[in-house]
C-alpha cells in the first residue's frame, strides 16, 4: 500500500493533498509559517495523513515560492562574481526598462544590481564564439582573486565567462581553484550554457544567490519529515513543469523559481480540455497561463523581482533569468491583497498582501487591514464557518468593522457597496492577467475554456471569465488544493540546453540527452524514460530566436519555424535560416495511483460520488443544503441564495453558491452551475 504526497508553500496557505493506491485523496489546508515553511509543512502533511502510516508514502513531491521569496526580499547569500578581463562592469551597469510608476519620475533611481560592484572581479583569459582559445587563463590571477572573495567573508561565487558555452574549459579550472577557498562556485556552462552574456550571467548568479539557501532548506525538510515517520525521497517541481530530485534542486536552484505557479497549470492541464486558460487564486497573488492543445505555453526567459511585469514577463524589469518556465501572468490580487484608499479618494486593492501573520481581519489574528477575502465575506459568498474545511472559521464582524472603518467611511458608501468594489477591482486586476496571456498576444480567449482553483479563484472566476466572453468555467474536484494535486501529476524530468553554431546535431543532442540523464541517475535507453528534442532557430540576421520540435529534416524544420513565427508574431516570413541552439528534456514517468476522486480518503472532506445523497451528473439539482443572504447587484443587492455542496448538485441557475472544503464556487446571475461525472462544476453562462 504505497502513498504520494503532494505539498504546495503558498504566500498564505500550505497544502497537502495525499494520494492512496487507488486513487482516492486526503486534503489538508493551514496557514504558511513565513519563519520556518516546514513547520507549515509538517501540519498540513500530519492532518493530510490521518491515520495512514507513514511509512506507506513512497513519494513527496514539494512545490515552494522559496527561491523566488528569497530573491524578492533579497534574503539570498551574498554572492562575487567572475568574469573575463573587461567585462566586470556588466552586472553592476545592468538593464532595466521604466515601468508606468517610473516613467516621468526625475529623481528615478535603478534597482540596485544582483551582485554590488565592489564584488565583480575579473580575470585574464579569452574564448571566441567558436570556442578558440585567444588567451590562456591567469592561473595566479584566479588566485589572486579567490583569495581576496575569502578575506571578505563572501562564501558564494558565481563565474561566468565570454563564450564559455563553446568552450567551457576555463571555467570549470576557476571552479577548481575556487572551490579550495569558497564553500559554493557555480559557473555558467553547468547552470545554462547559452548565448547572451548578460543573461547567461545573471541567471548563473541567481542560481549561486538560493542555491544554498535552498539546500539548507531541502535538508531541514527531509529531516522534519522524517521526524514523522515520512522516510520516501523528496522531490522537488521545478519551473516548467517536470519533478527533479531535491539534491538536483538544491544544485539547480534556479530553476524552482516558478516551482507553485507551474503546479497549478498542471492540475489544469490535466482535466482534459484542449484549449485552457488557468486560472489560480489563492491568498497572495492570481496567476493565470495559457493551455494550447493540452500543454501549457514555455517560455525560456523571464524577470524575477521587477515591477509592473505581471509576474516577470516584461522584458527590461527585474533579474532576467534563463531556464525553462510555464509562460504565466501573475498579479497581486488574492484573498489576502489588502484593499485602502489612496490620498486621491481612489479605492485600491493589493498588491499588499496581508498574507498568514496577521491576515485578513476577520481571521482574528490581530489584522485591521481588509482584503478581498473580508469584502467577500461582508458579501455573503464565504461562510463563517466552513472556511479551510471548517479548520478556521471566520469573524464576520471583524471583516465588516475593517471594511466600514477603512474604506465604506471614506468613499462615503455602504459596508456593501465598498465590500463589491473591491471584489470588483480585484476582478479587474485579475482580467488584467488574463489579458496579457491571451488579447496582447494576439489570442481570442473567447474560445478556451477556463479552469478555476485556488482558494478563492472559484469564487471570482465567472466574473473574470464573463469580461472576455470566456462561457465555460471548469472547477475540478480539490480545487481548492490543485496546486498541491498537481504536483503528483508531475514526472521525473530535468532539461538541457546548449548554444551551437555549425554543429552536428547528433552528436549535440546524444551529449546533451547523456548529460539531463545522469542529473536524474537514469540511462537515455531505458524503460520509461523519453527524451524530446528541440531547437532554437532564427532567420539569418535577426536577433532573436524560437523554439521549435526537433526534425531530422531540414525542410519540415524549416517549416515548424515558419508557422512557428507566424503563431508569435502573426508575420508569415520566408527567408534563410540558422540553428543557434539544441535542447532536450528526459522525462521518466513517475509511478502513480489511478487517479479517482470518487469518494473521500478521510472522514471530514465533503461527501463525493458514489456515496448517499449524491446529486447526480448533469441532472436536475437536488435540495440545497441551506440559504444565506449574499449580494448580487443584478438582483438587487443582497438575496437568499440557496447554497450547495458539491456532492449535493446536479444542476442549478444563479444566484447560487457551491460550497467545497477548501473553496467556493459564486455562480452569478445568467450563469448556470452542473456536476459533471469527473466531479467537476461546470459553470455555464448564458448567450448574451
Amino acid at each position: 500500500m504505497s502513498h504520494a504526497i503532494g505539498v504546495d508553500v503558498g504566500g498564505t496557505f500550505t497544502d497537502a493533498v495525499l494520494s492512496g493506491p487507488d486513487g482516492r485523496m486526503s486534503v489538508a489546508k493551514c496557514l504558511s509559517t513565513h519563519d520556518d515553511p516546514t513547520d507549515g509543512i509538517v501540519t498540513a502533511v500530519t492532518a493530510a495523513l490521518g491515520r495512514t502510516d507513514p511509512s506507506t508514502v513512497t513519494r513527496v513531491v514539494h512545490a515552494t515560492t522559496l527561491a523566488t521569496n528569497a530573491v524578492l526580499e533579497r534574503r539570498g547569500v551574498r554572492v562575487a562574481y567572475v568574469t573575463t578581463l573587461g567585462f566586470r562592469s556588466a552586472i553592476p551597469l545592468g538593464r532595466y526598462a521604466r515601468v508606468e510608476e517610473d516613467r516621468y519620475d526625475l529623481r528615478f533611481d535603478p534597482p540596485a544590481p544582483p551582485v554590488a560592484a565592489e564584488d565583480c572581479f575579473e580575470v585574464p583569459e579569452r574564448v571566441n564564439s567558436r570556442g578558440e582559445v585567444l588567451r590562456p587563463l591567469d592561473e595566479a590571477a584566479v588566485v589572486r582573486v579567490g583569495e581576496e572573495i575569502a578575506r571578505r567573508g563572501v562564501t558564494a561565487v558565481a563565474v561566468c565567462l565570454l563564450h564559455s558555452y563553446a568552450n567551457p574549459s576555463h571555467e570549470r579550472r576557476i571552479a577548481e581553484i575556487l572551490g579550495a577557498l569558497v564553500p559554493t562556485v557555480v559557473i555558467s556552462s553547468e547552470v545554462w550554457p547559452e548565448l547572451r552574456e548578460y543573461e547567461r550571467a545573471t541567471t548563473t548568479i541567481m542560481s549561486a544567490y538560493v542555491g544554498p539557501v535552498m539546500a539548507g532548506y531541502l535538508r531541514r525538510l527531509t529531516a522534519r519529515l522524517a521526524a514523522v515517520g515520512i522516510t520516501a525521497p523528496v522531490h522537488v517541481m521545478d519551473s516548467a513543469g517536470g519533478v527533479m530530485s531535491a539534491e538536483l534542486a538544491a544544485r539547480r536552484a534556479v530553476t524552482t523559481i516558478e516551482s507553485g505557479p507551474a503546479a497549478g497549470v498542471l492540475a489544469a492541464a490535466a482535466t482534459g480540455y484542449p484549449d485552457v486558460i488557468s486560472f489560480d487564486m489563492g491568498g497572495t497573488t492570481a496567476k493565470t497561463c495559457v493551455i494550447r492543445d493540452g500543454a501549457p505555453e514555455i517560455t525560456h526567459e523571464f524577470h524575477v523581482g521587477g515591477k509592473g511585469s505581471f509576474g516577470g514577463r516584461r522584458a527590461g524589469t527585474g533579474v532576467p533569468v534563463k531556464t525553462p518556465a510555464i509562460d504565466l501572468a501573475e498579479v497581486g490580487a488574492g484573498g489576502g491583497s489588502v484593499a485602502w484608499v489612496d490620498p486621491a479618494g481612489a479605492l485600491r486593492v493589493g498588491p499588499r498582501s496581508a498574507g498568514s501573520e496577521p491576515g485578513p481581519a476577520c481571521y482574528g489574528l490581530g489584522g485591521e487591514e481588509p482584503t478581498v477575502t473580508d469584502a467577500n465575506l461582508v458579501l455573503g459568498y464565504l461562510d463563517p464557518a466552513s472556511f479551510a474545511g471548517g479548520t478556521m472559521p471566520l469573524s464576520r464582524d471583524l471583516a465588516e468593522k475593517a471594511v466600514a472603518r477603512r474604506l465604506a467611511g471614506p468613499l462615503g458608501v455602504s459596508g456593501a457597496e465598498a465590500a463589491h468594489a473591491v471584489h470588483e477591482i480585484a476582478n479587474a486586476s485579475m482580467g488584467s492577467a488574463v489579458h496579457v496571456v491571451t488579447v496582447q498576444r494576439g489570442i481570442d480567449p473567447a474560445g478556451f475554456v477556463m479552469v478555476a482553483f485556488g482558494g478563492a479563484g472559484p469564487m471570482h472566476a465567472a466574473r473574470v471569465a464573463s469580461r472576455f466572453g470566456i462561457s465555460t468555467v471548469v472547477v475540478p474536484a480539490y480545487c481548492g488544493v490543485g496546486s498541491a494535486a498537481g504536483l503528483l501529476s508531475g514526472d521525473l524530468s530535468t532539461d538541457r540546453v546548449l548554444s551551437a553554431l555549425d554543429a552536428d546535431p547528433g552528436q549535440v543532442f546524444a551529449a546533451l540527452a547523456t548529460a539531463a540523464a545522469r542529473d536524474l541517475g537514469v540511462s537515455p535507453d531505458s524503460p520509461g524514460v523519453s527524451v524530446t528534442r528541440s531547437a532554437d532557430m532564427r532567420f539569418t540576421g535577426q536577433a532573436h530566436d524560437l523554439t521549435v520540435p526537433w526534425t531530422d529534416s531540414p525542410t519540415e524544420l524549416a517549416g515548424r519555424f515558419s508557422a512557428r513565427y507566424l503563431q508569435v508574431y502573426g508575420i508569415a516570413q520566408e527567408g534563410p535560416t540558422e540553428i543557434v541552439g539544441y535542447r532536450v528534456r528526459v522525462t521518466q514517468a513517475a509511478a502513480r495511483a489511478p487517479r479517482s476522486p470518487a469518494a473521500p480518503a478521510t472522514p471530514g472532506l465533503p461527501a463525493l460520488a458514489g456515496l448517499p445523497g449524491a446529486g447526480t451528473a448533469g441532472g436536475g439539482a437536488t435540495r440545497p443544503a441551506r440559504r444565506r443572504s449574499a449580494y448580487f447587484p443584478e438582483a438587487g443587492g443582497y438575496v437568499e441564495v440557496p447554497v450547495f455542496t458539491r456532492a449535493g448538485l446536479g444542476e442549478v441557475a444563479g444566484p447560487a453558491i457551491v460550497e467545497d472544503a477548501e473553496s467556493t464556487i459564486v455562480v452569478p446571475p445568467g450563469w448556470t452551475a452542473r456536476l459533471a461525472e469527473n466531479m467537476s462544476v461546470i459553470l455555464t453562462e448564458a448567450a448574451r
